[in-house]
């Protein structure tokens, strides 16, 4: 699913490639810090199946979790355990990249988040998650409240990260999951492109070498919805 959302991208300037953090904690020692806070209730494990993904397997795609444009999907987010670490890591390539440029710093932290999906079956889990997310995002530019900016980044997660069921690909409303894919065309505009998420599943496998409908090219393959003029951050908070 990141590959495929990322192969659709509208065409932005470069961010650039992954950049180095702070060292990793090992598996076993992250694992154990975050022991506790993997499960809210075994009501809810019972009743749900919840459990909450460690976001020590960040580690496992670290090279795309550093990169600012590259795109992750959490199918069960839960309250956002692995996609904080997500943003953590994106927020961290912004400094390195864009530190010095305020305005170009606040666009860039915006796609970062942007690129950040997720699904949830239980509503408050879906609430929390984007709340933590905002928090991050408007701690890290140091954000105020009222700020456009900041009712732009709330307008993202909103589309962004959806309450409902990725087994079936619908909303908790019954309706097909639609993502917005969002890419910075520079000079504070973004694009927009809305994608239902079983149609991209779909494609990739028909992608699939030896697959029947292998040969269709990619324009055929993902084809948005509905497609967005650009942008500026006024208009994504209005």
């Amino acid at each position: 699913m990141v590959k495929a959302l990322t192969d659709t991208n509208p065409g932005a300037p470069d961010p650039g490639d992954a950049v180095d953090s702070a060292p990793p904690k090992s598996a076993a020692s992250a694992k154990n810090a975050h022991t506790e806070e993997l499960v809210k209730s075994k009501q809810r494990v019972a009743d749900h199946g919840e459990m909450f993904t460690p976001a020590w397997m960040l580690d496992l795609v670290k090279s795309e979790s550093e990169r600012i444009d590259s795109r992750f999907l959490e199918p069960a987010c839960g309250s956002g355990n692995f996609l904080v670490q997500v943003l953590h890591r994106k927020l961290a390539a912004v400094e390195v990249k864009f530190g010095s440029s305020e305005f170009e710093k606040r666009h860039y932290a915006l796609l970062g988040l942007m690129c950040i999906y997720g699904v949830e079956l239980l509503d408050d889990n879906i609430v929390e998650c984007r709340g933590n997310l905002l928090e991050i995002l408007t701690e890290y530019l140091r954000l105020d409240p009222s700020e456009e900016l900041c009712g732009a980044a709330a307008h993202v997660l909103s589309r962004n990260l959806v309450h409902g069921d990725a087994l079936t690909m619908r909303t908790a409303l019954g309706e097909p999951i639609v993502f917005a894919e969002w890419g910075y065309l520079g000079k504070g505009k973004f694009q927009r492109r809305d994608f239902r998420l079983d149609v991209l599943t779909q494609s990739a496998a028909f992608s699939e070498e030896g697959n029947l409908f292998a040969e269709l090219g990619k324009h055929e393959i993902f084809t948005p919805t509905k497609t967005y003029p650009p942008m500026t951050v006024k208009e994504l908070a209005a």
